[in-house]
C-alpha cells in the first residue's frame, strides 16, 4: 500500500512540475453586422475550446517546462463572414509576453493582427498538428503562431535562440503553400502575411533586429529591477541596432511590428528620464518609425 501510494504522489509531482510550452488564452468574436445563427454559435463555442487544446496541449518543443515557465500568449479570432456553411473568415489578433527579472512586470514580445485568415470547421472537428504535414488550413495558421511565439520568446533569452522554432514556422508555410488558403505566398497582395513575417526573421538582413530583441530584454528589461537608468541605456543601445535594419529594409513589416509593440512601453520606462535621455530615444524612434513621429513626440511631454 505504501508502494502505490508513493507511485500516485510521483505521478501527481509529475503532472504538475511539467506542462506544455503555451499558457495560451482563447477568445473568439463576431462582427457586429454578422447574423449569427444558435447553431453557429454552438460551434463557436465548440471551436473555442479546440483552439484551446490545440494550442496549450500540443508538445511543441521537446524542451521541458514547468507550469510557472510557460510562454502567455492569447489569441483573439475575430469572424467578419461565413462565406458558405462550415467556412469562417475574419482576422487574428496574436499577442505575447514574458516576465522581466525580478519583477512582477510583463512586456510584450510579440504583438500582430492578421488580417487574412480563412478557414473550415465543423461540429466535432478536431485540429492536430502534425510535422511537414498540411492537414487544414486552421491547424497550420494556430501550429505556425505557435512556433512563431516560441521563437519570439528564445530569442529574449538567448541570442537567435529561437532559429529552429522559426524554422519549423517556415515549414509550416511551405507545406500549406498548396493548400489554397491566403497568407502564405510572397506574391500577395499585401507583404503583412506569414510568409513575409517568418522570412524577414531568418533573414541575414534582419540579424540586428533579433540581435536587438535579446539585448532589449536580458540588458535591459531583466536589468530595469536592479538599475533603471542602466536598464534605460541599455534599451537605448538595442534600439539602435535597428538602424541598420532601417538602411536596408525601410518599414519592414517585422521592424515596424516591433517598435510599435514596444511604444507604450519605451514611453512609460522613459517618463521619469532626464530631457537629455528622452530627446536620445525619440530621435532614435522617429529615425526607425518616421510614420508614427507623433506619437513617440509625446515622450518628451
Amino acid at each position: 500500500m505504501k508502494n502505490y501510494l508513493v507511485l500516485i504522489v510521483a505521478v501527481i509531482t509529475g503532472f504538475f512540475a511539467s506542462a506544455q510550452e503555451l499558457n495560451c488564452q482563447v477568445s473568439i468574436i463576431t462582427d457586429n453586422k454578422l447574423e449569427v445563427t444558435s447553431v453557429e454559435q454552438e460551434i463557436f463555442k465548440q471551436l473555442e475550446q479546440t483552439i484551446y487544446e490545440l494550442m496549450n496541449n500540443t508538445q511543441w518543443t521537446k524542451d521541458k517546462f514547468t507550469v510557472e515557465e510557460r510562454i502567455n500568449c492569447s489569441l483573439q479570432l475575430q469572424v467578419s463572414s461565413i462565406p458558405s456553411q462550415g467556412t469562417y473568415a475574419g482576422s487574428l489578433q496574436i499577442q505575447s509576453t514574458r516576465p522581466a527579472l525580478n519583477s512582477n512586470y510583463n512586456t510584450t514580445l510579440f504583438n500582430f493582427a492578421d488580417q487574412d485568415v480563412t478557414f473550415n470547421f465543423s461540429r466535432g472537428a478536431v485540429l492536430a498538428y502534425a510535422p511537414n504535414q498540411f492537414r487544414d488550413n486552421l491547424t497550420s495558421i494556430l501550429a505556425f503562431y505557435a512556433y512563431f511565439i516560441i521563437g519570439m520568446d528564445y530569442d529574449s533569452y538567448s541570442l537567435k535562440g529561437g532559429t529552429k522554432y522559426f524554422s519549423e514556422a517556415q515549414q509550416i508555410v511551405l507545406n500549406a503553400q498548396n493548400g489554397g488558403g491566403s497568407g502564405w505566398r510572397s506574391n500577395e497582395r499585401t507583404k503583412r502575411n506569414r510568409y513575409w513575417l517568418v522570412d524577414n526573421i531568418l533573414h541575414e538582413l534582419f540579424s540586428p533586429l533579433r540581435e536587438c530583441n535579446f539585448e532589449y530584454h536580458r540588458n535591459g528589461i531583466d536589468k530595469l529591477h536592479d538599475n533603471q537608468s542602466t536598464g534605460r541605456k541599455s534599451i537605448y543601445t538595442a534600439l539602435n541596432k535597428l538602424v541598420k535594419v532601417v538602411a536596408t529594409r525601410p518599414n519592414s513589416l517585422n521592424l515596424l511590428n516591433f517598435v510599435q509593440a514596444k511604444s507604450n512601453e519605451i514611453r512609460n520606462l522613459y517618463e521619469y528620464a532626464d530631457t537629455k535621455e528622452k530627446t536620445e530615444i525619440v530621435s532614435l524612434l522617429k529615425r526607425i518609425d518616421p510614420a508614427n513621429s507623433s506619437k513617440y513626440q509625446e515622450i518628451q511631454g
